[in-house]
């Protein structure tokens, strides 16, 4: 299941919604695990992997508390699973409300509500200290919180790999996605966000998105450009020129229905009126 992104990184592609999970292996033949897969029989795949492999889950991270992020299975293992500060904070006042298993199996796609594990959905822990690092005997991970997409949404840079793991950031088959029915500035959030991992393009050599096709440095830059034009025009108005629009892989057209939806919105927050 594992494709080599750098030396001693690795990513798994969920065919859904090309969801991608990332391996990072550690220094005691022990792996983190970024994001774990979609389904309960990826998951236990992923884990039989791992073990026969001799690589153990021994950290996990959530990049973000949306539903497709912050999975876990039994077979992974009791090892520690980490978020930033507000994306646990999200996912322990979701779990305390009464009807939450029914609000996460209402976001969940029809086709696969009867494979996802709900029970370890969440159950995130807070970064201890100050945040700034994967608390674990691996690789140096940097986290790299930021607003924009979601709540608490994070990058990680695998710092001695020199790879950035994005989160629901640039991804080559979605439009981005701004929180614009949370938050207060949606589009200037995410304008912040693409700051952010701006200022560590120049650390990395390879990314991998939380959708779609991993990258080199070359291709990061593309993307945060490319990301970055659609929020303005978003926001400041006029015609849209991207390709996950003009030219969509054959399966992805209904992404133009989501962008739709974008458009929409932002216009009923008294933005400009993009076409």
């Amino acid at each position: 299941m594992l494709t080599p992104v750098a030396p001693g990184v690795f990513a798994h592609q969920s065919p859904l919604l090309r969801n991608n999970t990332v391996v990072v292996q550690g220094d005691d033949d022990g792996v983190l695990l970024v994001d774990p897969g979609i389904t309960a029989a990826e998951m236990r795949c992923l884990a039989d992997d791992l073990r026969a492999l001799g690589m153990p889950v021994v950290a996990g991270f959530a990049t973000h508390p949306d539903w497709d992020h912050a999975l876990w299975h039994p077979e992974l293992g009791d090892a520690p699973r980490w978020g930033t500060a507000a994306c646990a904070a999200f996912l322990r006042d979701l779990r305390s409300q009464s009807d939450w298993q029914q609000r996460f199996a209402d976001a969940l796609p029809p086709e696969i509500i009867t494979d996802v594990p709900i029970e370890p959905f969440g159950l995130i822990d807070a970064l201890p200290r100050d945040g700034a690092r994967v608390p674990w005997n691996g690789p140096e991970v940097r986290v790299v919180a930021h607003p924009g997409h979601a709540i608490g949404h994070a990058a990680l840079v695998v710092e001695g790999c020199r790879v950035l793991i994005a989160g629901d950031m640039l991804s080559d088959v979605f439009v981005p996605m701004p929180d614009l029915e949370g938050a207060d500035d949606p589009l200037g959030d995410y304008l912040a966000g693409l700051d952010a991992l701006a200022s560590v393009a120049d650390q990395v050599d390879a990314f991998v998105p939380g959708h779609g096709s991993a990258g080199d440095a070359t291709q990061l830059r593309q993307r945060l450009a490319l990301d970055r034009r659609y929020i303005e025009t978003l926001r400041d108005g006029g015609v849209f020129e991207d390709p996950r629009l003009d030219a969509p892989e054959p399966g992805w057209e209904w992404v133009a229905d989501l962008h739709a939806g974008q458009v929409d919105s932002a216009a009923r927050r008294g933005g400009a009126s993009p076409r």
